[in-house]
């Protein structure tokens, strides 16, 4: 038992001691190593996770990250294509992709902002100067892209608004793909990159307010002009629908009221057949009956037949 003790003593002992000289390093899932002897590497990049050795004293361990890192940038005053002075802030993401390479080159990853710098800011400088300043600021050569916030009936059209060729995120990709180019020299890889902010200086700023002002007076011109025209269809179909309603119900009402005045000439036909006497009677009270009140006053000759009846009453 003493033996076993002895010899698992002396191999946490050995193992502290090459912690301690130096022998042992550890490597995470989120570190690559380079080793350097007296300042120069030794052998490839170590990437994978674990438990490696190198020579004591006179070897060096250099960490570097693997994972993704973040880069921003101080605001730039660049000119566009048109111009216009702007204060362009951007952010980018990049990696490790040659440690190697990287250690040779910038040896640290401040070194590695500062070289960023310089690429990146050139790239944004070269896309910026050759595009107008509307590009900038905008994806789309539409105010409302969504049919539903202005009713599907409505036609949208690009002319109310200043048209652009390439919009802010086609920028950002352009200056990507420029500064790419030159970030492999130094074992990096860019991942992307982003405008975040764009600042006017007050010079442009008022005339930006003033362009976007008229732009979205034009839209709504336009849209406005649109809707009246659309308002003008539906008025003239609701107002052919609406004789077509009227015709067709004057149309049925000659028809009933037709048909009424036939039944109503039938009925009286029918009764004066019956008894032509006593239908002349009535007809002759209800003459009396609408034309003669107590305010009346008739002369009448004693042949009239509308004295007839009276005479009988006496």
């Amino acid at each position: 038992m003493r033996t076993i003790s002895g010899i698992i003593i002396g191999l946490v002992v050995i193992v502290i001691l090459a912690f301690l000289t130096g022998v042992i390093y550890v490597v995470d899932e989120t570190q690559q190593v380079v080793i350097t002897q007296f300042g120069r590497p030794v052998g490839d990049a170590v990437t994978a996770a674990g438990l490696h050795l190198k020579k004591p004293l006179i070897q060096m361990a250099n960490y570097f990250d693997k994972r993704l890192l973040q880069w921003d940038g101080d605001p730039n005053q660049i000119p566009t294509r048109d111009k216009k002075y702007i204060w362009v802030d951007t952010t980018a993401r990049w990696k490790i992709t040659d440690p190697l390479k990287f250690l040779q080159s910038v040896n640290n990853e401040v070194s590695a902002q500062g070289r960023l710098d310089d690429i990146i800011n050139s790239a944004t400088r070269d896309v910026i100067t050759s595009h107008l300043l509307v590009e900038t600021v905008r994806d789309t050569n539409r105010i409302l892209e969504s049919k539903e916030e202005i009713g599907e009936d409505i036609i949208i059209t690009e002319e109310a608004i200043e048209h652009i060729e390439d919009g802010r995120k086609e920028l950002e990709g352009m200056i990507l793909i420029k500064a790419k180019k030159l970030a492999p020299q130094y074992g990096i890889e860019l991942v992307d990159v982003r405008i975040k902010r764009i600042s006017y200086i007050e010079d442009v700023r008022k005339k930006v307010y003033e362009r976007m002002i008229a732009e979205r007076k034009r839209a709504a011109e336009k849209y406005r002009s649109e809707g009246q025209g659309k308002r003008a269809e539906i008025e003239g179909q609701r107002e052919k629908e609406l004789k077509r309603i009227r015709s067709e119900a004057y149309k049925t009402a000659q028809g009933i009221k037709g048909k009424a005045d036939a039944q109503t000439i039938k009925i009286y036909a029918e009764a004066y057949n019956q008894d032509q006497e006593f239908y002349t009677f009535l007809k002759t009270l209800d003459t009396y009956r609408n034309t003669i009140d107590e305010n009346s006053t008739i002369l009448l000759t004693t042949d009239s037949d509308y004295y007839k009846y009276i005479k009988k009453l006496k």
